[in-house]
């Protein structure tokens, strides 16, 4: 189905914001830079600083003042801080940013393309180094590895949260990344797009949307190293009971998970940590056992 999207379509950047002040100083001219650049189509720069309590807002007021700066009182994690961008913003595109990515001047105008298609969802940039991702279920787990770095257009498996553009209407519809299981980081924007594709959208990597990721530039900055790996494992449990409804698959998982739990004792307490939001799982499950329409064998086989 193709509409008058695309290169009509008015693009909304929204960085969130952490106690990463070098980065904002140092990327951000980019990021202005190719808002100045007509064709990306972009209307509009908000930032949402997630309680940082630091210099963000002097930084932003004396040297970036077309940036709409949004502020959280306290600190509510990744998905929060995405998420009310989102809903402060006006453009039909939501190009999410994190401050340790470096765009280049023209990065939106091949992805605005894609956009012509009403059941294109997101579009994944291409950060130097990455190619698309491809998906997998692997002894029971969901993950994921790096597809080709190379110059076509490629389904991917899921988009970035830090460096992907989103179709804000069905973002909305969705609901968003879900803050409510997986704050404060990791795996919201696998989720987001997992479910997406699982009503029948689309989510689609472009070699020509090009960008720099200086990868977990912002999570080392996080004191507590332990803390943040043990959250990642949580929260790739929590999507697996959230979104794997196929009963074959999830039978492998709990197979999987009893053989991985045998092996390695101390990921009951990853177990445990996952089991505290049983209440939400199951709140989540059932909506999507109702609402998804392809299989979850048929999106592991597009990567197969």
């Amino acid at each position: 189905m193709v509409s008058k999207t695309g290169k009509n379509m008015s693009v909304s950047i929204i960085i969130p914001y952490y106690k990463t002040p070098h980065l904002l100083t140092k990327n951000m001219p980019s990021v202005i830079d190719a808002f100045k650049y007509k064709n990306n189509n972009i209307k509009e720069i908000i930032l949402v600083d997630d309680g940082s309590n630091d210099d963000c807002a002097k930084i932003i007021k004396k040297e970036f003042p077309k940036v709409k700066l949004i502020t959280h009182k306290v600190n509510r994690g990744f998905s929060a801080t995405v998420n009310t961008g989102a809903r402060s913003s006006y453009g039909n595109l939501l190009a999410l940013l994190n401050t340790d990515v470096i765009p280049e001047r023209d990065f939106l105008v091949a992805a605005l393309n894609h956009f012509k298609d009403e059941k294109v969802f997101a579009i994944s940039l291409h950060e130097k180094g990455y190619g698309w991702a491809k998906g997998k279920f692997e002894n029971g787990f969901v993950g994921f590895e790096k597809g080709q770095e190379g110059r076509l257009v490629s389904d991917t498996f899921w988009v970035s949260g830090g460096s992907g553009i989103f179709r804000r209407s069905l973002w909305m519809k969705l609901g968003g990344l879900d803050e409510g299981l997986f704050s404060p980081f990791y795996w919201e924007d696998l989720d987001l797009s997992y479910r997406a594709v699982k009503r029948g959208y689309k989510l689609v990597w472009e070699p020509k949307a090009k960008v720099i990721h200086k990868h977990e530039s912002t999570m080392r900055a996080l004191p507590d190293q332990r803390r943040v790996d043990r959250i990642r494992e949580r929260n790739q449990l929590l999507f697996i009971w959230k979104n794997i409804t196929s009963p074959n698959l999830f039978r492998k998982h709990i197979l999987g998970l009893i053989k991985r739990t045998s092996s390695h004792p101390g990921y009951i307490r990853i177990v445990l940590m996952a089991l505290s939001k049983i209440g939400g799982i199951k709140r989540a499950r059932k909506k999507e056992r109702k609402e998804t329409t392809v299989s979850d064998e048929a999106i592991f086989a597009k990567f197969a």
